[in-house]
């Protein structure tokens, strides 16, 4: 059974084998409070899962990554998110590094994913957060990054998306990854088609 660590009319409960921050109740509150002054909240379910890459999108605007950090906190949820390296500038740079952000210079990021891989190999909780379309433009390909790390640490994707008619964040069922990638990345982008962006669609 489910804990009721954040049920509310805003956020979704946390499973026991989820990785979660230190609890600040205060805090949590007031991330709650920004949801539901903002008119967001929370649909779908969380997995009950140790280690799971979760995925994000549609991205289309800077608001993306606001939302997704007040949900975070709303949640208690200690996820990892890799970013950007360019959005390391003093001070957000501190705020993002105590949020649990990654910086990824995209100039020699290959061997991120093998990076990624051992880390999840050496710890027994870990959720890593990708948006696959690394950028808020829209791009005919997806980053095929967290197929490549899920795959290689032998875990699931879970879909996340921001839906801004209806002000939903919403969590998918996970997928599990076969040997095509490409048939796989076409599976979850297909899966995005109903959810809008604050700017376009996927």
């Amino acid at each position: 059974m489910h804990d009721t660590q954040g049920r509310d009319d805003v956020v979704l409960p946390l499973p026991p084998s989820v990785p979660r921050t230190p609890d600040r109740p205060w805090l949590r509150a007031v991330a709650r409070g920004l949801l539901r002054l903002g008119g967001w909240r929370m649909e779908g379910a969380f997995p009950d899962l140790p280690k799971v890459v979760l995925i994000g999108a549609p991205h289309s605007s800077n608001w993306d990554g606001f939302w997704g950090f007040v949900a975070k906190v709303a949640l208690g949820l200690d996820i990892r998110i890799i970013a950007k390296q360019q959005l390391f500038w003093w001070p957000l740079g501190v705020l993002l590094t105590k949020l649990g952000v990654i910086p990824v210079n995209r100039g020699a990021a290959g061997n991120l994913v093998d990076e990624i891989v051992k880390r999840f190999d050496r710890e027994e909780r870990l959720w890593i957060g990708i948006a696959p379309e690394g950028t808020r433009k829209r791009v005919e390909r997806w980053k095929a990054g967290f197929w490549k790390i899920a795959k290689g640490a032998n875990l699931v994707v879970v879909p996340a998306y921001f839906h801004y008619p209806g002000k939903v964040i919403g969590i998918g069922e996970p997928f599990v990854l076969g040997d095509d990638m490409h048939a796989d990345l076409a599976r979850i982008r297909a899966w995005y088609a109903p959810w809008q962006g604050k700017n376009r669609g996927v």
